[in-house]
């Protein structure tokens, strides 16, 4: 969805509408920051997996990671909404550059706040995830060739 919102973002808002202009702005924002969810999923989910592999049951495990992957996008966007629901719109460059006819977030501190710094958190954790990922096969590497050596005395 966040494909086919941004390839129809530059023809919907060539329609002049500022509601369908908003709408757009929004669901654009609102499937990048649940592509951007489902990946921080999909690493907590590496995690319990690879690392947490025992003894790891989460009663309704994927209601629960859909609830979080499509829900709290769905809190970040209502957030801005409520705030101002004029921070998203048409650009206001002028009409010679390529981006004028574009629907997105036009405040900058909200556009760092809720894209920016949203998308640096989610970084931070797969990062965690994937050292942490890491550490636990080199570990369980390491023991396996400890336990070779140890045999072949």
């Amino acid at each position: 969805m966040l494909n086919m919102v941004f390839l129809t973002n530059s023809w919907l808002s060539s329609f002049d509408q500022p509601g369908l202009c908003i709408t757009v702005a929004v669901l654009l924002h609102y499937f990048l920051l649940a592509a951007f969810t489902w990946m921080c999923l999909e690493s907590v989910h590496f995690y319990l997996a690879l690392v947490k592999v025992f003894n790891v049951y989460v009663p309704k495990y994927i209601l629960k990671c859909c609830i979080a992957g499509w829900g709290i996008p769905a809190i970040v966007i209502t957030i801005v909404l409520v705030i101002n629901k004029d921070f998203y719109g048409k650009g206001s460059h002028p009409e010679s550059t390529p981006f004028s006819n574009f629907c997105w977030i036009q405040e900058n501190i909200a556009f760092y706040v809720s894209v920016v710094a949203y998308v640096f958190v989610i970084f931070l954790t797969n990062t965690a995830m994937f050292i942490t990922v890491l550490l636990q096969i080199h570990s369980v590497k390491s023991r396996t060739l400890k336990r070779s050596r140890i045999w072949k005395r």
